[in-house]
C-alpha cells in the first residue's frame, strides 16, 4: 500500500511538471521573441517591425513646440509655469497627456499599415518626489492606455526609457543635468532597475508588449566615453537581471553607446531574449551607414533593430528605409506628431497667437523682473495655449501624405 501510495504521488508530480511546462510553453508561444537573427511572430514566422515613434508626448522636446533654447522637459515645464502659474501648468500638462496620442492616433497608425509603435517615456512619470522616491506617478495609467489602445488595434508596442533616473544620455533629450550622472550614481541605478523591473511586472503577460528598450542613446559623445563606456553593459545586465525576476517573456532592447551608434561596447549576447538597437541620423544612405550593426547580427546571431531616424527629406527617408528593409532590418521612424513640420506623419496646426508663447519662452527670464516685464498678456498667453490643446488632437491635425509615402505605406 506504501509503495502504491508513492507511486501515486510521484505520478501527479510528473503531472504537474508537465502542465507547468506545458503551461510555460504555451505562454510563451502567445509572444514576439527572438530566433536567431530575426524577431519572430508568435507562429514563428520573421516580423519585419514597421513602426513610429511618439517622440514628444511623455517626455516634451523644445525644438516640437518651436522652442530653441528653452529645449528639455524640465526647461518647458517651468516656462509654461511662469506663463500661468504651477495650478494652471499642472492641469496643461494633464490636457497634453490626454490629447496628444488617444484611440484616434493609434486607429490611424494601424490603418495606415503600421505594425508597432515605440513610446518614449521619461522617469518622472513613474517616480514621486522625495528623499526616498516612491514608485507611483501617472506614467502607469498613461502606459495601459496606450497599450490597451493598441491591443484592440492590433498593434505591437515598445516600450522606451528615453530619460532615466541620473540621466543616461547627459543632454536636453534626458532631462538630466547636463551629464550622465546615471552612471556614477549606485542609487540612480538601484531606482532605474525597480522601475523596469515594475514595469516588467505589470506588463509580464501582455503580448502587445514586445519588449522594453531599455535607456534611450546613452552616453553622448562630448563626455569621457573612455571611462563611460566600459560601465554600460554592466548596468544593462543589472537591469536585466532585475527584469528577468518578474518577466521572461519580452524582449529586451539594447541600445548602444554614442546616441545608439557605438556597439563596440558589447560583449557576447548574455540573455536568450536580446535584440540589439541603432540610430542613425543625417548620414550618407548607403551600406557603410549600417555595416557595423550588420557585422554585429551575423557574429553573434541575434536580431537588430533601427529604432530612430528621421527629421530629414521624404527622399532621404524613402531611400533608408529601403536600405534597411533590404537587409532585413526593422524600423521606427521619428517623431509621429509636431508642430507645423512635413518632417513627422502628423503635423500640428501653429496657433494664432503661439508665436507670442515663442517669443516670452526663448527670450530672457533669468531675472523675476525680466519673468515681469516680459510676460505676455493672460488672456493672449490662455488663448494660445488652450487653441494649442486642441489642435493637438487628431482630428484637428493634418497628415503628411510625402512622409506616408517615404515610409512605403498606403
Amino acid at each position: 500500500m506504501m509503495c502504491y501510495r508513492k507511486q501515486q504521488a510521484l505520478g501527479c508530480i510528473v503531472l504537474l511538471l508537465n502542465l507547468l511546462a506545458w503551461t510555460s510553453i504555451n505562454a510563451q508561444s502567445r509572444f514576439i521573441t527572438t530566433r536567431g537573427k530575426v524577431i519572430a511572430s508568435p507562429d514563428g514566422k520573421p516580423l519585419l517591425l514597421k513602426g513610429i515613434n511618439f517622440g514628444n508626448w511623455l517626455l516634451p522636446e523644445g525644438y516640437m513646440f518651436k522652442f530653441k533654447t528653452t529645449n528639455s522637459p524640465r526647461l518647458i515645464q517651468a516656462a509654461i509655469s511662469e506663463l500661468v502659474g504651477e495650478d494652471e501648468a499642472r492641469q496643461f500638462w494633464k490636457t497634453y497627456r490626454d490629447n496628444y496620442i488617444t484611440r484616434e492616433d493609434i486607429s490611424f497608425i494601424k490603418q495606415s499599415g503600421f505594425n508597432s509603435v515605440r513610446v518614449p517615456f521619461s522617469y518622472r512619470l513613474f517616480v514621486s518626489d522625495g528623499t526616498i522616491p516612491r514608485l507611483e506617478g501617472p506614467g502607469y495609467e498613461l502606459l495601459d492606455r496606450v497599450v490597451d489602445w493598441c491591443r484592440k488595434e492590433g498593434l505591437y508596442v515598445i516600450l522606451d526609457m528615453h530619460a532615466a533616473p541620473g540621466g543616461q544620455t547627459g543632454d536636453n533629450i534626458d532631462d538630466s543635468f547636463g551629464y550622465p550622472f546615471l552612471f556614477e550614481s549606485s542609487e540612480s541605478q538601484e531606482l532605474t532597475v525597480n522601475l523596469w523591473r515594475k514595469i516588467a511586472a505589470r506588463y509580464r503577460n501582455e503580448p502587445t508588449v514586445i519588449g522594453y528598450d531599455l535607456l534611450n542613446e546613452p552616453i553622448a559623445h562630448y563626455f569621457d566615453t573612455a571611462s563611460l563606456n566600459p560601465k554600460l553593459e554592466p548596468l544593462y545586465r543589472k537591469i536585466v537581471s532585475g527584469i528577468r525576476e518578474v518577466d521572461r517573456n519580452h524582449i529586451i532592447f539594447l541600445g548602444g553607446a554614442q546616441w545608439d551608434t557605438n556597439f563596440k561596447v558589447f560583449g557576447p549576447p548574455f540573455d536568450p531574449k536580446l535584440a540589439y538597437t541603432f540610430h542613425k541620423y543625417w548620414m550618407t544612405v548607403n551600406q557603410e551607414a549600417i555595416q557595423e550593426y550588420l557585422s554585429f547580427r551575423e557574429k553573434y546571431n541575434v536580431p537588430v533593430w533601427m529604432s530612430e531616424s528621421g527629421e530629414n527629406t521624404d527622399e532621404w527617408i524613402d531611400s533608408f528605409r529601403k536600405l534597411l528593409e533590404a537587409h532585413n532590418i526593422g524600423w521606427c521612424f521619428w517623431p509621429y506628431k509636431k508642430l507645423d513640420a512635413t518632417s513627422c506623419l502628423v503635423s500640428i496646426n501653429s496657433p494664432a497667437d503661439w508665436g507670442a508663447i515663442i517669443a516670452f519662452v526663448e527670450g530672457p527670464r533669468t531675472t523675476f523682473e525680466e519673468v515681469r516685464k516680459r510676460r505676455p498678456p493672460k488672456e493672449k498667453v490662455q488663448k494660445a495655449l488652450n487653441d494649442y490643446l486642441e489642435r493637438i488632437k487628431f482630428a484637428n491635425c493634418r497628415v503628411n501624405p510625402g512622409y506616408l509615402k517615404a515610409l512605403g505605406l498606403k
